[in-house]
């Protein structure tokens, strides 16, 4: 069980409590002005990709409390988790909104509108469609084009579909924790909060409640998964002609099963496989 579950959700998946995303906790002002903020300013995205750089060339011991504080300060105001499909799934059941918006990431640093990202609301005339109405989203495509596209549960999901034939990986977030108002969906190349939690080490993004494996009996050794896992955790054994799951790299996405031909690859939950049951 993940720390944010005991927190938030009772010892429960904590992002599949419904409290976590109640619109009482969007009128608080602070979290009102965190959230325009964010939609307001994307450039800030490219100066934390400058920091992130900066931070690499810093000696280890700097760097590491350099992003141990930067980790506790971001699970308080804006960290994300990895979600497989099927809990993205649960998640459209119970919320009344879902509007596809452009990726602050990816605008801000390949200079492209990519509608990857989706916010979430109970409230079907949604709070949080309100508070993005506020913000200065000129950036996105032009002042008079609407920030928020609404989608129904069954548009939502068949775009989730698609993005994951893609190789995205699900991640729910939050603006101001506990408060859940968005699922993206993200990659190595393009995600800064990928970018940061993979490559340099600063934990903005943590580990599904689930852990791939790999059925030997099943799998084919046609190796099409290992394109699609943007945590490099598929490894390839010459010697069997099948693909391994190194489950300490592993964060659960579940994407791999979708590139997978043969339904060698499955998800199970973290808190059964002991080598990784606290690796989050």
């Amino acid at each position: 069980m993940c720390e944010f579950c005991v927190q938030h959700g009772e010892g429960k998946k904590w992002y599949l409590d419904a409290r976590n995303y109640a619109r009482d906790l969007l009128s608080d002002v602070r979290r009102r002005k965190m959230i325009t903020d964010f939609f307001s300013k994307p450039g800030g995205v490219s100066d934390d990709a400058a920091q992130l750089e900066k931070l690499s060339k810093l000696p280890p011991v700097v760097r590491r409390a350099i992003s141990s504080a930067a980790t506790r300060k971001m699970k308080k105001q804006h960290f994300g988790q990895v979600l497989p499909i099927e809990d993205v799934e649960r998640i459209f059941g119970f919320v009344n909104f879902i509007a596809r918006v452009p990726c602050i990431c990816r605008h801000s640093l390949l200079g492209k509108e990519a509608r990857y990202c989706y916010g979430i609301s109970l409230d079907p005339s949604s709070g949080l469609e309100e508070v993005l109405g506020e913000t200065d989203n000129s950036f996105i495509s032009g002042p008079d084009s609407p920030a928020t596209e609404r989608l129904t549960r069954e548009e939502a999901l068949e775009a989730f579909a698609e993005h994951e034939k893609e190789g995205l990986c699900h991640t729910v977030w939050t603006f101001m924790t506990p408060f859940i108002g968005g699922i993206c969906n993200c990659d190595r190349a393009d995600c800064m909060a990928m970018r940061s939690t993979v490559v340099h080490d600063v934990k903005v993004m943590f580990r599904a409640e689930y852990v791939a494996s790999a059925n030997p009996d099943i799998c084919t050794g046609c190796r099409s998964c290992m394109r699609g896992c943007q945590f490099g955790a598929l490894g390839y054994s010459a010697t069997n002609k099948k693909v391994v799951v190194d489950q300490l790299a592993c964060y659960g996405c579940g994407v791999c099963r979708s590139m997978c031909r043969s339904g060698a690859l499955s998800l199970v939950p973290r808190s059964e496989a002991p080598a990784v049951a606290s690796v989050w």
